[in-house]
């Protein structure tokens, strides 16, 4: 991998890895548009650690008061019920689907998983959940002129049932084009949160997972000697800095804006694909990484 490749892939990570787009996705299309070779799991799992130092950063008062809480509720049965507590606990719950899922499809995740038709239609049916859930979410807040705007769930309501679906949506990322944010993000909006709470909980869900990941890559490619190491933390410095912009910038836009732009985006870029790869303009299949 060249420091130019690893430059354009390192902002196309920390671009795409918090709007519901899919960061995988578009590594794996812009090496495939630009004829590199496939970046691969490995390099993506790795990258992934810049955006998450940049969602440590932005909810640091989050993350630490419930971290705080967590710990105090180990030793104190009254902490238990306190709000941050339950969150650490629900962060855990949350995490299991991916980490089980992760470890057992990981042949898949890094084969036949990055088959372009696979992210096409990902890209598609994802495209349009998030945009159903978006609009039932944009119901709720507005009501109509037969009823009346209903007022939708808060962090505060989130229960282990709740926190078990969002794990469960996330782990749905685990195949490119489905999009971590964009799976939970619906997952949310669908069990009736706000944008701002789903978007919220969607972000400090992904942390022990991505970090995890990313911690296991390492130590394979470590062991493997198939990683261009300086390329790789390039990208990855690079991931952090416009990864933490974006997620300033998208946390502002959710409070007022609709997700639409975004399902528009999936459905039109999944169509491109399916007709590129159909006309035999792009190749389905990864190429084979050098390192």
């Amino acid at each position: 991998m060249s420091w130019f490749e690893s430059l354009i892939l390192g902002l196309v990570q920390g671009l795409t890895e918090f709007l519901p787009v899919s960061s995988s996705a578009h590594l794996r299309l812009t090496a495939a548009f630009a004829g590199w070779e496939d970046p691969g799991a490995a390099f993506t799992a790795i990258t992934q650690i810049g955006t998450e130092a940049a969602v440590l950063i932005y909810f640091r008062k989050d993350i630490a008061r419930i971290v705080s809480a967590w710990f105090r509720s180990l030793f104190n049965k009254e902490m238990r019920q306190d709000h941050d507590a339950r969150m650490g606990w629900l962060v855990i719950i949350g995490s299991i689907p991916i980490g089980v899922l992760g470890v057992t499809l990981k042949d898949q995740i890094e084969g036949p998983f990055r088959d372009l038709r696979v992210t096409a239609t990902t890209l598609i049916v994802m495209g349009v959940i998030l945009g159903v859930a978006d609009r039932l979410a944009a119901r709720d807040e507005t009501g109509g002129k037969h009823r009346a705007a209903r007022e939708r769930k808060s962090l505060r309501d989130l229960s282990v049932k709740d926190g078990l679906i969002y794990g469960l949506c996330q782990a749905m990322a685990l195949v490119p084009g489905v999009s971590r944010s964009g799976a939970t993000i619906s997952g949310g909006l669908l069990m009736g949160y706000t944008r701002e709470a789903a978007a919220r909980y969607s972000f400090l869900l992904a942390v022990p997972a991505v970090l995890a990941s990313g911690v296991f890559e390492l130590k394979d490619a470590s062991e493997g000697g198939h990683v261009s190491w300086g390329p790789t933390i390039f990208a990855t410095v690079i991931a952090f800095l416009v990864g933490y912009a974006v997620i300033a910038w998208f946390m502002k836009f959710i409070t007022t804006k609709s997700f639409m732009p975004f399902v528009y985006y999936r459905i039109a870029l999944g169509i491109v694909i399916i007709v590129l790869v159909s006309m035999g303009a792009l190749s389905p299949h990864a190429a084979e990484s050098g390192g």
